[in-house]
């Protein structure tokens, strides 16, 4: 299936014409009706976006029987928020057309490595149910992820952790500190925040460990559901980690704890 502009008609807030300029999403589609989906955010920092956390990806979530959308989401030089309303127009636009997909728009989740995977979290804490007076019918959906996976994710903005690279694309040089604490994905978990899956490596040179696991204490005083599995060697940015004996065994885990979610056939 093609790839689908988010707004067809034109990008609120573009800067041009170009595909960077243009959100879109590319469907990985698995036979069959009522399937599980995932949104895909691949990483870069805010300033691309990583094709081997793309494709292959969603090709990995076909073989649970899960279908996936790849997003090509706004990077530098748009700031936030225009990665976050690409997420959030994503995940409305694949409710709004699950029967033609045959998914069920009630079992869809987000999947984002890095900086997508900040991209990810923020969408699962910065979300709305739909609006119900909009004048769009699309914004009528709700842009809630049912559930998260997060791989060595940026989480936080604070400047102990954060990966300053993602921050500075995000939201500038020098943003206050209302700005960052907002977009801060540990501080802004709540009981409505879906169940997550999260891992990471110990020895992450670029984005340190503590991202996952601030965000795992988050969701744990808020008695959300997760799974955070730490590995004590890999680099930044393995993807699915096929390379890596001990670290590519994150897929096995995730499938486990997707099927325990009655996400996989």
């Amino acid at each position: 299936m093609e790839t689908l502009l988010l707004w067809p008609g034109g990008t609120p807030g573009s800067l041009g014409d170009s595909p960077e300029d243009l959100p879109a999403i590319t469907p990985y589609l698995v036979e069959g009706k009522g399937n599980a989906a995932v949104l895909v955010c691949p990483g870069g920092g805010y300033g691309m976006r990583a094709h081997h956390e793309g494709q292959p990806v969603a090709e990995w979530l076909n073989t649970l029987g899960i279908s996936a959308f790849v997003l090509r989401y706004r990077v530098a030089p748009y700031k936030y928020p225009s990665a976050l309303h690409d997420a959030q127009r994503a995940l409305r636009t694949i409710r709004s057309r699950a029967d033609e997909y045959g998914v069920d728009p009630d079992r869809l989740g987000i999947l984002g490595f890095s900086a997508g995977g900040h991209l990810a979290s923020a969408a699962g804490v910065l979300f709305d149910r739909g609006q119900a007076e909009a004048a769009e019918p699309l914004e009528r959906y709700s842009s809630r992820p049912d559930f998260m996976i997060l791989c060595y994710p940026v989480i936080t903005m604070g400047e102990e952790f954060t990966h300053q690279g993602s921050k500075g694309n995000l939201l500038g040089e020098n943003p206050d500190k209302e700005m960052a604490n907002r977009l801060s994905s540990e501080l802004q978990v709540t009981a409505d925040t879906p169940p997550a899956f999260l891992w990471h490596t110990s020895d992450d040179a670029s984005v340190p460990v503590e991202n996952s696991l601030l965000f795992a204490a988050a969701l744990r005083r808020h008695e959300i559901p997760f799974d955070l599995h730490v590995y004590a060697h890999g680099r930044h940015g393995l993807g699915l980690a096929d390379e890596e004996p001990h670290t590519r065994g994150w897929t096995d885990a995730c499938a486990s704890w997707l099927q325990l979610g009655g996400y996989t056939k």
